[in-house]
This record gives structure tokens, C-alpha cells and sequence, in this order.
């Protein structure tokens, strides 16, 4: 039985970042160390620097398919197959084959090969991410038509991000590097809008971010591999019974906004102690409050209000967490130790915001 092969995507935020010439300049170097290369399917589009790229590459004939008494080619996997390398370049990753093929999808395609245990390095746009589809189509006013599952890009072994600056995508599409001549000027008044390529580079790098931290999540679980650093921010605000928490809510509101990051907001109940009507109402102020604020309010219950915390800032992957200050006794502190202390110690790589409120006392403690 074939071990699956390893499948390498380079991804960027719209055509002519150069993903190709980027996959064949890793084909080139790995040919040059011995790496049996193929070329299973290239899409130059006349792109020259892409065309000089490929030289040197083996290409493996494309297939014909007849659709409407018309020739048409795909690529041809059973060929691929039969030749047995090393290594297969596959372009356009979320292209339609023609039909009559004996796949629909190009993806499926190149998940034929990897099943046979041929390592494959392919390419696609952000913009073909299924998930993604609906939010393109409000960036850029263009409904992607082909489009990519969400798991392969989870499911891949490494992906790339290719990267350009917008400006410097743009001066590409107006010396004809990317479509002819006719095509730039609707390019630029549609989807190589500068607005839109900011977007679109924002997709594409917070993609492939998310595509890291769920690798590490996966392959290093903190339980057994300690710490594992997340690229994203993610606030947690800790709120109480006391009127303070409404404070430390629009802050940690604020702050989630200045970084772009998902809100939550925790209670943590003890299991002997029952909740007034005035408290019910306020945690039910604080729970609406968050909603507003576009958050997750979470209730937990347990006796350790630092473990409660600890577990639900690893299991969400929190970065910030917002806590009011505490007006415990000085005896206090020195005898059992200081909430935050205990805080710090589990959460080593997580930053605490002590915020400083007018009437703050602790809702129970730790």
C-alpha cells in the first residue's frame, strides 16, 4: 500500500503574484540536487518570465477530451502515474476540468496522485477558498465560479504564501505581465482594484496564518509539548458579579477592536454559592453587553477560579486576558499568594491587563 504523498500549495491573493514562478524556481533547485521533476499541468497564460521558468522541465503531454466535437485538454493523471516521479508541478489547483473528464475537479485530480504516493506542489488564489467565496464576492463585486474545499488547505503538509505588495501587483498588470494589452485597464477598474488587493492580501496572509497555528495545535498539543506561540490575538475578558465588569467589558471590547481579534468573555461560578436576582441580572447585562460587542460569553463552573481561567485561555487559544484589580489584604497575598501570580505562572505566554476601576473588590477568592 502507497504512503500518501506530501502536497505543498503556494497560495497568493490574486493572478500574477507569482505562485507559478515561484513553484518552478523550487522545481529547478530540487531537480539540481537529483529530485525526479515533472510538470503535470502548467498555465503559462503567455506570461513570459513564467514560460522561461519552465524550461529545462520535464512536461508530461496533456490529454485530449472531446466536448462538443471540440478537442480540449486536461491533465493526464494515468500517464503521470505511469511515470512515477518523484515529484509533480500542478497549476491552478481550483480549475474545472472539462466534461466528460473523469474528474470534475483539478484538486481531485491531484488528490488521485498524492493517494498513489506522489508528492505534489500545486498553486491557487485565495479567492477560490470555499469559505471565502461569499466574503470575496462583497470585496470585490466578482463571484468566483471554481472553487477549492477549506480541507486541503488544512489537509496540506505546507503552504506558501506568495507576496506582493498591491502597488507592485498593479505596475506588473500595466506592463503586461499578467493579461494582454486589452485586458488591464477593466482589470484595474474591476478586480485589481487597489482596495481590493488590500483585502485580498489580508485573506491570504491571515489564511495562511490560521493554516500555521492549526498545525502546531495538531502536531505539538500544549499538554505535551508545552506552549505553543499563536500568530493571532484573542481577547478574554474575566468579568465577576461585581458593576465593574461592564467596565473591563468595553475595554477588552476595545482593545479586540484595535487588534482586529475575536472577543470572550468568562464567569467563572463556584459550585457552593448561589447567585442573587440583583447578580443573575447583572451577568445577564454583561452577557448582552458582549453580544454588542460581537464576543462569546462563556460560564464555567469550578472551585479554582485560576484553573477555570487557565483552561478556557488554552482551550480558545487566548492572547490578552483583562482582569480588574483586586482589593485583597496584604496579609492576604503574603499568606496564600497573589491571584495573578498563579495566573502568570500558568499562563506563561499570555499578557494580563490589570485595569484599575473605581469600586473593584473580588468576587470571591481564589
Amino acid at each position: 500500500m502507497n504512503r500518501k504523498g506530501k502536497h505543498k500549495i503556494f497560495i497568493g491573493m490574486a493572478p500574477g503574484v507569482g505562485k507559478t514562478y515561484k513553484m518552478l524556481e523550487e522545481a529547478h533547485s530540487l531537480k539540481q540536487i537529483g529530485v525526479d521533476v515533472v510538470i503535470g499541468l502548467l498555465e503559462t497564460h503567455n506570461r513570459q518570465d513564467t514560460i522561461a521558468k519552465a524550461v529545462g522541465l520535464e512536461v508530461i503531454p496533456r490529454q485530449e477530451v472531446l466536448y462538443n466535437q471540440i478537442a480540449l485538454t486536461e491533465m493526464d493523471v494515468e500517464a503521470i502515474l505511469a511515470r512515477q516521479p518523484q515529484l509533480v508541478l500542478v497549476d491552478e489547483l481550483a480549475h474545472t476540468n472539462v466534461p466528460g473528464s473523469v474528474r470534475e475537479k483539478r484538486y481531485q485530480d491531484v488528490e488521485v496522485l498524492l493517494a498513489a504516493g506522489l508528492e505534489v506542489y500545486s498553486t491557487l488564489n485565495i479567492q477560490h477558498l470555499e469559505s471565502l467565496n461569499d466574503l470575496v464576492a462583497r470585496i470585490t463585486g466578482v463571484v468566483v465560479r471554481e472553487r477549492v474545499p477549506d480541507r486541503l488547505l488544512e489537509e496540506a503538509d505546507e503552504v506558501v504564501v506568495v507576496d506582493v505588495t498591491p502597488e507592485t501587483l498593479q505596475e506588473r498588470l500595466l506592463e503586461g505581465k499578467i493579461y494582454p494589452a486589452a485586458k488591464v485597464e477593466q482589470s484595474l477598474d474591476n478586480f485589481f482594484q487597489h482596495r481590493n488587493l488590500i483585502a485580498l492580501r489580508e485573506l491570504a496572509l491571515r489564511e495562511v496564518a490560521d493554516n500555521i497555528e492549526e498545525y502546531a495545535r495538531r502536531h505539538h498539543p500544549p499538554a505535551t509539548a508545552g506552549p505553543v506561540c499563536n500568530i493571532h490575538e484573542r481577547v478574554l475578558v474575566c468579568v465577576s458579579t461585581e458593576p465593574h465588569s461592564v467596565q473591563l467589558l468595553r475595554r477588552g471590547g476595545r482593545l479586540a477592536s484595535y487588534m482586529n481579534a475575536p472577543l470572550y468573555a468568562l464567569y467563572v461560578s463556584a459550585p457552593d454559592r448561589f447567585l442573587t436576582k440583583p447578580e443573575v441580572l447583572h451577568l445577564e447585562t454583561c452577557e448582552r453587553l458582549c453580544t454588542d460587542l460581537q464576543g462569546q460569553f462563556i460560564r464555567v463552573n469550578g472551585p479554582k477560579v485560576v484553573t477555570e481561567i487557565s483552561l478556557v485561555a488554552k482551550t480558545y487559544r487566548i492572547t490578552q486576558i483583562i482582569l480588574g484589580k483586586t482589593r485583597k489584604s496584604r496579609w492576604s497575598i503574603l499568606l496564600r499568594g497573589s491571584f495573578i501570580d498563579h495566573l502568570m505562572r500558568s499562563l506563561p505566554q499570555v499578557d494580563l491587563h490589570i485595569i484599575s476601576t473605581d469600586a473593584v473588590n473580588s468576587d470571591r477568592p481564589d
